[in-house]
């Protein structure tokens, strides 16, 4: 079978990869005899993969669904391969309807639900996994379950909130950019033509005026060269962000614009607290918690800042002491998390952290939205007000020119 890995050599740096072997304690045998640390090791599945690229999809709301009913199932004393059977026949959606035969198959054949899962990358997340692991070694399946419904839930929640506003100003944006270059290509070039056959060639223009004709010919002369460049500019940056260098200099970015950085920050905060305090309370431990929340908060930044902190905590620190000298982790988070510490709560502090800033994200966005709705308005006017400007008050002039 195909393994993948992730490991720390002696230095501390993160190392990763594939190996083919027969079970996963043979991996991380290997593994430490080559001096290197295991992290993280699961099975690499073809089968898997090709359903990713087949296109499958699974929405959260199906995934919620699934989850709630498999705790209900599995509390009734319902064995696991007739609950994931019937989950099968209820299923609308055609894709997590075969994943589900798919893992059925693979628990009758002896794997572990958690190990059933990990076949599945695209649908299940390693925070998913993780917890059904701890859950199924714990003998709390049912409980881990109910938990990873209401994060789902919560994340997707967050995720609507989030796209619904920035809806409005994206489609606002989309028709300004639109509005632009329609202008300046079609009805600037017939109402300079009129400026010129009112005031003559020699006719003297403001430089606003000119400025705006001259553009407008910039632009239909070389409009299949703009368009090329600007889909291809385009179509490339999103290329560049999708590489692991790309990527981190995108959120890096992200985090150096004033308003955007404190609803990144705030929104890596709540999934942290979120995250971290579901696997700590499933029993899972802090080194490896740490792991996965870092890959679950959505920045490459912040995630490195946790790697830190989880190297700080390997070497005997508590988490509230790197966190306390954190650049995006307010104080409030360390200080909470000092008081879970000393009193053997932190699942349950970090719940009530999570729920603040997942409340403080709404109220955000909120303002943002009533912000935002009134400021592309008058960028609107403005644009529709030069671009006046610049050819009616000429147009005016040369005609009183003309009459007299």
């Amino acid at each position: 079978m195909k393994f993948s890995y992730t490991a720390t050599t002696s230095s501390g740096k993160t190392v990763s990869g594939t190996t083919d072997a027969v079970d996963k304690d043979t991996v991380i045998s290997s593994l430490r005899k080559q001096g290197l640390k295991p992290v993280i090791v699961k099975m690499a599945s073809d089968s898997g993969k090709g359903m990713k690229k087949r296109g499958g999809k699974v929405k959260n709301k199906d995934l919620v669904v699934f989850t709630r009913q498999l705790s209900t199932m599995i509390s009734a004393g319902v064995p696991l391969p007739r609950s994931l059977a019937t989950m099968q026949d209820q299923s609308e959606n055609k894709y997590f309807k075969s994943v589900i035969g798919g893992i059925t198959k693979d628990v009758e054949s002896g794997l572990s639900l958690g190990e059933a899962f990990e076949k599945y990358p695209n649908v299940f997340s390693d925070v998913y996994i993780n917890m059904v692991k701890a859950g199924e070694a714990g003998g709390i399946l049912d409980e881990i379950l109910k938990r990873l419904a209401e994060q789902v839930e919560q994340d997707a929640s967050m995720r609507k909130k989030v796209k619904s506003a920035m809806m409005y100003p994206t489609v606002i944006f989309s028709i300004t950019i639109i509005a632009f270059f329609g202008i300046m290509m079609f009805v600037i070039p017939k109402i300079g033509k009129i400026i010129k056959d009112l005031g003559g060639p020699d006719a003297e223009l403001p430089v606003y005026t000119q400025a705006m004709l001259g553009l407008s010919d910039f632009m239909q002369n070389n409009a299949i060269i703009i368009f090329v460049l600007l889909f291809g500019g385009a179509f490339l940056i999103r290329r560049y962000i999708k590489t692991p260098k790309g990527k981190y200099k995108f959120h890096a970015l992200l985090l150096r614009i004033p308003i955007v950085k404190t609803i990144v920050i705030k929104i890596a905060i709540a999934r942290f607290a979120r995250t971290f305090a579901s696997l700590m309370s499933a029993g899972v431990g802090v080194l490896d918690a740490l792991e996965v929340t870092g890959g679950a908060i959505g920045n490459k930044v912040i995630e490195d800042e946790l790697k830190d902190a989880a190297k700080a905590v390997k070497n005997g620190k508590q988490l509230s002491e790197p966190l306390s000298n954190s650049k995006y982790f307010p104080q409030i988070v360390s200080q909470m998390l000092t008081v879970g510490e000393e009193t053997g709560q932190i699942d349950t502090i970090l719940v009530k952290v999570a729920d603040f800033y997942e409340e403080e994200v709404q109220t955000t966005i909120d303002g943002l939205s009533s912000i935002i709705e009134p400021l592309m308005i008058v960028v609107l006017g403005g644009m529709v007000g030069i671009i006046a400007a610049s050819v009616m008050g000429p147009i005016s002039s040369l005609s009183k020119n003309v009459g007299n």
